[in-house]
Order: C-alpha cells, then sequence, then structure tokens
C-alpha cells in the first residue's frame, strides 16, 4: 500500500461539485492548504473553478493517476458515490486519507435495511419500515400496516431512481406506490411527523466527539409547504459539542461495538423525529452535508486540521471561532425548482451589492462574478453566521436579498419553525 500523507503542504483534493466544493475548497486554502477538485457531475464547475485546479470525471474517468500526480494527502468527498466506482480499489489502495469510513462502515448510509437492522440490534428506535421489491408487494404491507409512509431509494444514492416521497396519509401513500419506479424496489419508512432535527458527529480513535445540531428545511415552499426538495432549501445549525439534545447519547453512542468492529472514523450524521418525546432515527449518513458542511468549516477555528486528524484517525482539538457559533443556510432556487423536470432559460444572476456573509455557487455559468447566468435550479447557498441564531438568519436574509435573478425565490420563513429541536 503506497501512503502518501507526508510532508507540512496540505494538499487535498474534494470530490464533488456546487456550494460544498466551493466552501470546502475557500476555506481550506483560506488557510494555506493547496486545494483542487475533482469534478463528478456535468454541472456546477462554476464555484470550484474561482479557487483552485478543477478535474472533470469526463477527462479522468479514474482519478487514481490524477492523486498521485499531485500527491494529494487527503480526500473530501460530497458523496458517498465515489466508494461504488470501478476504481474504488485502486483508490483505497493507494492508502491517502479520506474524510469518510470505508468499506462496511459505509453500509449505514448505503443500504437503509441494514441501518435499520443495526438498529434494531442495539436497542435503538426506528420507524416500522419495509423494503419492498415491488408493486404488489409495497401495497400488499400497505394492506397489512395501513399507516403512512416515507417512500425512499432502498440504496442511498444520488442517481437512485426513486427520491424521498413524504406521504402524511395512507391514501397519498397508495397513490404514489403506484407512481414510483421499482428498479432497485423502494423502502418503506412510517411517516412519524414534522418533528425532525440532526446532528453531525465526528469519530476518530475509538471517541465519538458531538459537532453540531442542525435542522434542515426540507420542503420547497414556506409553511412546510410542497414537496421536499432534493436538497434543503434552508438550514440551521448550532455548535453542540454538548450534545444538550441528548441525540448522541440516544442515537449514535449505543452503535459503538459496531464502530469498533468496523473501524469507523469519520463523520456521522443522524437524522431523527420526535414522537411523544422519544427520538427515532430516520437515516444516518457519513457525511457533512452538502448545506451543514459548508457551514460548518467556516464555524470551525482550525478546519484544515480538524479534517486532516479525523481522516487520520486522530482525535482533533476542537474550538469553534468566537460569535460564529450559530449559522442560518438560505438556498436561492431558480426557475421551475424543486420541479428538476422544468427546463428553463439561461437568466443572467446579479449580485448587486458586496456581500457580508458567504456566498457559495451552485447551478451558474460565467467567466466572472459580473456575467453569471442561471445554468439549473440551485443558483447558490447562503450561509451566515452569529453569536445567535437570530443575528444569523437576519445576516442570511440581509445577504440573499443581494441576488437578483428572475423567477427565482427562496423560503422567507427559515426559523420560525422546527426550532428548536422537537417543534414541528
Amino acid at each position: 500500500m503506497t501512503k502518501f500523507f507526508s510532508g507540512k503542504k496540505n494538499r487535498i483534493m474534494v470530490f464533488g461539485i456546487g456550494s460544498f466544493a466551493h466552501a470546502a475548497m475557500e476555506v481550506l486554502a483560506a488557510e494555506g492548504a493547496e486545494v483542487s477538485c475533482y469534478l463528478t457531475r456535468d454541472y456546477g464547475h462554476f464555484g470550484p473553478n474561482q479557487v483552485g485546479e478543477t478535474y472533470s470525471f469526463i477527462d479522468y474517468p479514474n482519478p487514481c493517476a490524477l492523486l498521485k500526480k499531485k500527491k494529494i494527502n487527503l480526500v473530501v468527498p460530497m458523496s458517498i458515490d465515489w466508494h461504488y466506482q470501478d476504481w474504488t480499489t485502486e483508490f483505497l489502495q493507494l492508502g491517502i486519507p479520506i474524510l469518510s469510513p470505508i468499506r462496511e462502515a459505509m453500509l449505514i448510509e448505503r443500504d437503509r435495511d441494514f441501518a435499520h437492522k443495526l438498529c434494531k440490534k442495539y436497542g435503538i428506535p426506528f420507524p416500522i419500515s419495509y423494503v419492498a421489491k415491488n408493486r404488489p408487494d409495497a401495497l400488499e404491507f400497505l394492506e397489512k400496516h395501513p399507516k403512512p409512509y416515507v417512500i425512499k431509494n432502498p440504496l442511498c444514492s444520488p442517481s437512485s431512481p426513486v427520491h424521498t416521497i413524504v406521504c402524511e396519509n395512507v391514501a397519498d401513500t397508495k397513490s404514489w406506490l403506484s407512481n414510483v419506479d421499482y428498479a432497485e424496489g423502494v423502502f418503506l419508512q412510517e411517516y412519524l411527523g414534522r418533528r425532525e432535527v440532526g446532528h453531525i458527529a465526528f469519530i476518530a480513535n475509538g471517541e465519538i466527539i458531538p459537532m453540531v445540531t442542525n435542522q434542515e428545511y426540507k420542503r420547497a415552499f414556506d409553511g412546510n409547504m410542497g414537496p421536499v426538495a432534493g436538497a434543503p432549501l434552508g438550514g440551521l445549525i448550532e455548535a453542540d459539542l454538548d450534545d444538550k439534545y441528548g441525540l448522541v447519547e440516544d442515537l449514535i453512542k449505543p452503535l459503538q461495538p459496531w464502530f469498533q468492529k468496523t473501524n469507523f472514523y469519520g463523520p456521522i450524521q443522524v437524522t431523527a423525529v420526535q414522537r411523544d418525546r422519544k427520538w427515532y432515527v430516520i437515516e444516518y449518513n457519513v457525511r457533512t452535508g452538502v448545506t451543514t458542511g459548508p457551514a460548518l468549516w467556516r464555524m470551525l477555528e482550525n478546519p484544515a486540521q480538524v479534517i486532516m486528524d479525523v481522516a487520520n484517525n486522530k482525535k482533533p482539538q476542537l474550538k469553534f471561532k468566537k460569535n460564529m457559533e450559530c449559522a442560518c443556510t438560505l438556498t436561492l432556487a431558480g426557475w421551475g425548482y424543486p420541479y428538476t423536470r422544468v427546463v428553463g432559460p439561461y437568466l443572467t444572476v446579479q449580485l448587486q451589492e458586496k456581500p457580508t456573509c458567504d456566498i457559495w455557487w451552485n447551478e451558474v455559468k460565467g467567466e466572472s462574478l459580473s456575467r453569471l447566468f442561471m445554468s439549473g435550479h440551485r443558483i447558490a447557498d447562503i450561509i451566515a453566521h452569529g453569536p445567535t441564531m437570530d443575528e444569523a438568519i437576519t445576516r442570511a436574509y440581509e445577504n440573499i436579498k443581494k441576488i437578483y435573478c428572475l423567477a427565482s425565490y427562496y423560503r422567507l420563513d427559515v426559523g420560525q419553525s422546527l426550532w428548536p429541536p422537537g417543534n414541528d
């Protein structure tokens, strides 16, 4: 096994696109790291291109030679798809640290039924769930267990044929089960309500380290109405090293034997719903998230060293920056979103005033900030920090108003519901 983690220079490559890659690259570059990006999709390139060298999956179907040539000593992935490529084994043999667990440890996110069974084994509350192979199988299960269900893909991946559909009654569930793609089957998970929240922790050197509690506003429109969007339209993030809502204690710590068995180290996020004052796991992720991640990097006093340590299975020294303990994220959505099959024109995007917080670009194109065009459905993520949640929210809304794009929109009610955790 080749080892490339050597020398004092941090050479970090992000696997991803859009605002997550843009944010990670810029924050780490500000600390002196040499950053680059392996672009894993054919859109969302503008932001990463503003910060460092970028390399497309089209030109480099296998990034291993590129990683060796650039002497990369840390990879930060946006999704888990890197683990299921033709070149995955070759990449792992390079021995380059990656901010992610590997092999069996990935299954906690990849395979929803695996996570369900894991929770059952360790006594962690989990909603009634079932993997249906086809429509008759799904309808038969619904007939025997008539409840509202959230319909998900059994295997988590951005390319899965089913994206999350939240059904709040039995009739809706039955209707949707006649209109989904069963190529991979469907994962049915009992709907437990809207009191949902998440927590991101790091696991390193056998320890579970609480980090931040986060709330994602997943529905497309104000009042938590409309469909669940492909990615959140807003979010709230709070530094929470003490696990004050008990999410780590109740839903992550019981998995400690499994973490040890699989040599798990890296980020772990639990998303849970509260019912009758009890938290139920609805999913685990092994990433810091496409909206929470960019906010978290800015909150940390020493983000590059923290993720280097975690990726090398060392306990990090954590310190949040003063007056940046809270964050609010807002997404500026473009033409037709969240109905992504709707194709809109290339409308101009104008940054009309100098921002006072971070703006990370998603689906835009152009040669510079003075000449940008919307090229997709999510234009930008606005992320503001502050010593209190109210101040972070106020700053985020002040800044999103500085971006103009015809027919774009954003949620006006982030922070008015779903927070603090346990509210709906």
